[in-house]
């Protein structure tokens, strides 16, 4: 059975956005980009919501020629990978491998996971907020960036509780720390 994996790069004070709905204030360096890489490596297929999507599409067309080997590798990784959005206002995707769904669909996801050998990942917070409520996310990995951005989207629902078991924490060069959790609820 597949796991979905809900990560999410956030703040120091919990933040996927900051308070204008930015997600720059983190420069991938070559760690955290081979980090990331490991970690998708045995996912097939990305959930989406509309803004993370809109966010992601960028690497349908990232020109990857005079790229570090280790954009090369994610962009490879991102365009193999299935993807599923899930939005109301979307009109089409413009991705190869992906799908448009308009409801969120917990029996769907819960047969992606039932019938898969490979992980999948949620992407969005609101999204992953839903996912959370619904039960489906067994594991989280924060990859949390030294920046307070005092106001934003929380990168977790404010009003649900999570029990979490920590599997691995890793720190890197720039300040980044990564922590990887299993939801015990």
């Amino acid at each position: 059975m597949a796991k979905l994996l809900y990560v999410a790069n956030t703040s120091v004070d919990g933040y996927t956005e900051d308070g204008v709905g930015g997600i720059d204030w983190g420069a991938p360096d070559e760690e955290y980009f081979s980090s990331i890489n490991d970690l998708e490596r045995s996912v097939d297929t990305y959930v989406y919501g509309r803004r993370m999507y809109e966010a992601m599409i960028f690497w349908e067309t990232a020109p990857i020629a005079d790229q570090p080997p280790w954009v090369v590798d994610f962009t490879t990784i991102w365009r193999a990978a299935d993807k599923v959005v899930f939005s109301k206002t979307l009109a089409s995707v413009s991705s190869g491998r992906t799908t448009l769904e308009r409801e969120f669909d917990v029996e769907a996801i819960r047969q992606m996971k039932a019938g898969g050998t490979h992980d999948l990942t949620v992407g969005g917070a609101d999204l992953a907020a839903q996912a959370i409520g619904a039960g489906l996310v067994d594991e989280c990995h924060f990859f949390i960036w030294p920046i307070v951005l005092g106001g934003g989207k929380h990168a977790l629902p404010g009003h649900a509780r999570l029990d979490l078991q920590l599997l691995n924490e890793r720190r890197f060069l720039s300040g980044v720390v990564h922590l990887h959790y299993r939801i015990t609820q």
